[in-house]
């Protein structure tokens, strides 16, 4: 009897990307999956090419797999590193057997049987037909709306692989939704380059208001998020229909990058700082808003006394969360051009950024002690085997963290179920719960 071929895929960067990894699964259900590299059939790397240390963890991903791999297998490389470096991986990395880039997710089948490399024109944004087989849970899933971006940032070399904004109908979303709900999910991240410019190019002058509406429309649907708000394209009235809604957290995640105008101006954002501040205000006034955001350190011109403006204004605010990355210099930006800021001085002001996104964190997570929230449990702590790892369906999946059940008030445990649960304690930026009621 014959058996399976087996696969390892290995899906780097962002949730976008992941999403595209679920089609490639789909498409290549007959293989059986395996974590062991070394007895896998066919490996895939789905890459991210945004900036440096992505680039180099791609890579090393790579040449570390086909050191490893059989020696009959298959090694593929796609994603955004392969569509932005085509000609230069194929020629530099013989170690690979086919290429692809960001528009060929679904004929990965056909790919793999031909042994061809291509990179078709248009770049593949997954829809109700896909077929993704979705990993990771038995009860959320991403939901990708649109992909490309028409933001001009001079840090951001996106645009250049990924093109233009471009949404997918709300009837395709909607669709995919209730599918899904209908498998058994309940909870959902809708996410894409910028999400609030969802629909513009479709004629939506209002897309994520009207995507909210929609999807609360859906029978089954308990709860969902948005990740990737931009300033200039969030809206008071948008930041009240998030506030609102039943099914939606009052989540926001809005990656401001500077609060300098100076700054801001070189970044190409060009909101400025005071709309900036007044969107995070009317954010904040919200009752139980959860707000994250991500800022870059090291941007050309960003001068000592505008980063010391940007640290104040961190500490100060009482951000939940907040990213800090390394400015990194892309050739195909506006900013590559400009007189780069010496790397030890981003590395001191990374670190620096950093410390205070910590103070910022656990202040957010004190404030939650004595509190009662919906969580639901995951599974057991990697912290200790009679912990269970939780999360509050106010957070968003994998990036805000957990928190530690060390009480189930002897309530049935389900993984995948939710919960009432009690925090009691924060010991460092870990939270302790009690469990009080099935949900």
């Amino acid at each position: 009897m014959q058996t399976s071929k087996k696969l390892h895929l290995v899906s780097l960067g962002c949730t976008k990307n992941l999403v595209d990894s679920e089609v490639m699964l789909g498409r290549l259900q007959s293989y059986t999956m395996t974590d062991d590299a070394t007895q896998a059939d066919v490996i895939i790397v789905n890459t991210c090419g945004f900036i440096d240390a992505a680039k180099e963890e791609s890579i090393d991903t790579i040449l570390s797999l086909h050191e490893i791999r059989k020696p009959d297998s298959i090694l593929v490389v796609s994603g955004c590193l392969s569509e932005r470096y085509q000609a230069e991986l194929q020629a530099d990395m013989p170690e690979v057997d086919i290429f692809t880039g960001v528009g060929d997710y679904e004929k990965i089948d056909t790919l793999i049987a031909s042994k061809q490399s291509t990179f078709s024109p248009e770049v593949y944004l997954a829809t109700e037909t896909s077929g993704r087989v979705i990993t990771g849970s038995s009860y959320h899933a991403y939901i990708k709306i649109a992909e490309g971006c028409n933001q001009a940032c001079s840090f951001c070399a996106i645009p250049s692989f990924k093109g233009k904004l471009h949404s997918r109908t709300l009837a395709s979303i909607v669709k995919e939704v209730t599918a899904l709900v209908a498998q058994g999910f309940y909870d959902f991240s809708f996410i894409s380059q910028d999400s609030s410019s969802y629909g513009r190019d479709i004629g939506l002058g209002d897309g994520l208001i009207d995507l909210i509406e929609a999807v609360e429309g859906i029978e089954g649907v308990v709860s969902a998020r948005i990740l990737y708000l931009y300033p200039s394209t969030t809206t008071f009235a948008l930041i009240d229909t998030i506030a609102d809604s039943n099914i939606f957290a009052t989540y926001y995640d809005m990656p401001i990058q500077h609060i300098d105008d100076g700054v801001l101006r070189s970044m190409k954002r060009g909101f400025g700082e005071a709309k900036t501040i007044a969107l995070l205000e009317h954010m904040r006034s919200k009752p139980d808003a959860f707000i994250r955001t991500s800022v870059i350190a090291g941007h050309p011109e960003e001068r000592e006394e505008s980063f010391e403006k940007l640290c104040d204004f961190m500490l100060s605010f009482g951000f939940d969360r907040f990213n800090t990355f390394h400015y990194s210099n892309e050739e195909s930006t506006t900013a590559y051009c400009m007189e780069q800021i010496p790397q030890e001085i981003i590395e001191q002001r990374a670190l620096k950024l950093g410390e205070i996104a910590e103070v910022s964190m656990t202040k957010s997570l004190e404030q939650m002690v004595g509190r009662t929230l919906i969580v639901v449990i995951d599974g057991e702590s990697s912290e200790h085997e009679y912990l269970l790892s939780a999360r509050p369906l106010g957070w968003a999946v994998d990036i805000d963290g957990e928190i530690l059940i060390n009480d189930t008030s002897d309530l049935s445990i389900t993984y995948g179920q939710r919960y009432e649960a009690k925090v009691t304690e924060c010991v460092g930026v870990q939270l302790l719960a009690t469990l009080t009621a099935i949900c």
